[in-house]
């Protein structure tokens, strides 16, 4: 089954789209790269190649950590399987 999303730490709460026409109700397999595992997840959104997808339900104010560092403070609800962007994630710098 071909990897269409990676998490680099277990503990990140977001993965990485790496292909392209991930689309709404489309069934996502992702891999590990910490511990060589595949998850599976259903996309809500359309994401594209490059960016963010929850991993799991992430709430207002939580941090959301991408390759096992923190990249920002989550700006609204972020339901497992959403997009996550500038529209709903926010630098903690400003």
């Amino acid at each position: 089954m071909p990897t269409d999303f990676i998490v680099h730490d277990k503990a990140d709460t977001v993965g990485v789209a790496v292909v392209e026409d991930i689309q709404p109700n489309k069934r996502l397999t992702g891999w590990v790269m910490e511990t060589d595992e595949t998850i599976t997840i259903t996309a809500l959104d359309a994401v594209p190649l490059g960016h963010k997808i929850a991993l799991g339900d992430i709430r207002n104010g939580d941090t959301v950590l991408k390759y096992g560092y923190d990249v920002g403070r989550a700006v609204a609800d972020i339901p497992k399987g959403r997009h996550v962007h500038v529209h709903n994630l926010k630098t903690k710098r400003w």
